[in-house]
């Protein structure tokens, strides 16, 4: 019913000609359609607890939404704030944050964001690149963190620093930030993919006091594993939709082009190839929706972090694969016009290049896995 729900409800609002109008501004989303996803959708409080005035449902229900926007390339701030922000109130936040937080997000008077990337262009605890020094009052933090999601639109900044002079996975913590805080600078980074809006975060000399910190001082790495990992999900998730949507779009203009008196798609290359993309699909749904329930089972306690870290980069490496497959296979099947403005294949093909990059593509994520087998 969510699912069906949403499909409804998006091919009502984020058709073709929304998206376009949305991707090409620098705020990224229309305002009014993110009022009508918290105000009548409710969407941005699927996973906040009950007690915060959430709706308490699980990741497999957050995942089939995603798959739902994946499919209609929607642009809004949904997964920064849900998928990042959220999940690090839910898995790093004290009481008192949470309490204060996890209401506005839930009343969807609040957006907000996770910066952890440097300007290496990593993704794990070696990406870190922002520091802090304690001060008498607190802390203070600097550096400059990119590829953040609707970094420059969000309120609420989830920021990791590290302690100076600190390693590898030691001295990382993870600090709140309103976004208008003094010595804040973002900036809009234009990238390939116009749907979904990246910036760049750069602290000069940020003061935040103590109650900021979320979690243990210098021990945050392996609650940002699990944001991370709980985030790379959520991608995976609109992979699928991505990948679903090329498939079916491509099925439809096969249908429609004519060639040697006969609709294309009767030809066996054209058949062998749709079938292909069929079956990318089917196996990333398996792949989505059994590491939402293990994403599920982790934040109840039921699964452990090796677990859940396996579950999101086999989705992930999947999905990441399976999407841009399916979209350069689309690509090829729409022929010469695939890549021209009128069609909206080329928009697919855009986020799953990017999409796929994102938090590891999928030789990165299969090496992860290696890594977590030979541990094991």
């Amino acid at each position: 019913m969510i699912r069906e729900t949403a499909a409804g409800f998006l091919a009502e609002v984020s058709t073709s000609e929304a998206v376009r109008k949305a991707m090409a501004t620098e705020h990224g989303f229309d305002d009014a359609l993110w009022s009508r996803i918290t105000g009548e959708m409710y969407w941005q409080s699927i996973t906040i607890p009950e007690e915060f005035g959430g709706l308490g449902l699980g990741y497999v229900e957050l995942a089939a939404v995603l798959e739902q926007m994946g499919k209609r390339l929607l642009c809004s701030p949904f997964f920064s704030t849900v998928c990042l922000a959220v999940n690090a109130l839910l898995i790093a936040g004290t009481d008192e944050q949470k309490a204060e937080y996890l209401p506005r997000f839930a009343e969807g008077s609040l957006t907000g964001t996770l910066a952890y990337t440097g300007r290496s262009g990593k993704w794990c605890y070696e990406s870190v690149e922002a520091t802090y020094k304690k001060t008498a009052a607190g802390y203070e933090l600097n550096g400059a963190l990119r590829y953040v999601p609707d970094g420059h639109t969000a309120d609420l900044l989830v920021i990791a620093a590290r302690a100076e002079g600190s390693k590898g996975q030691d001295g990382i913590s993870l600090f709140l930030i309103e976004a208008q805080s003094e010595g804040v600078a973002r900036t809009w980074l234009p990238t390939m993919d116009q749907t979904k809006k990246q910036a760049e975060i750069v602290l000069s000399n940020v003061l935040v006091s103590s109650a900021q910190r979320m979690g243990d001082e210098g021990m945050a790495w392996p609650l940002l594993a699990r944001i991370i990992a709980l985030a790379n999900i959520s991608v995976a998730a609109e992979q699928l939709g991505g990948a679903q949507q090329a498939l079916d779009s491509a099925v439809a203009y096969t249908k429609e082009r004519v060639q040697f008196g006969r609709s294309i798609a009767s030809f066996q290359a054209i058949k062998h190839k749709a079938a292909d993309m069929m079956l990318k699909c089917e196996v990333a749904q398996s792949a989505v929706y059994y590491a939402a329930c293990v994403a599920q089972e982790a934040l109840e306690g039921a699964a452990n972090d090796a677990q859940l870290f396996e579950a999101a980069s086999m989705a992930k490496t999947y999905c990441s694969d399976a999407y841009f497959f399916n979209a350069g296979s689309a690509i090829q099947l729409f022929g010469g016009v695939g890549f021209t403005w009128e069609y909206d294949i080329h928009l697919y093909f855009k986020r799953a290049k990017s999409s796929e990059t994102f938090l590891g593509n999928g030789a990165y994520h299969r090496e992860l896995i290696a890594r977590t087998l030979l541990d094991s």
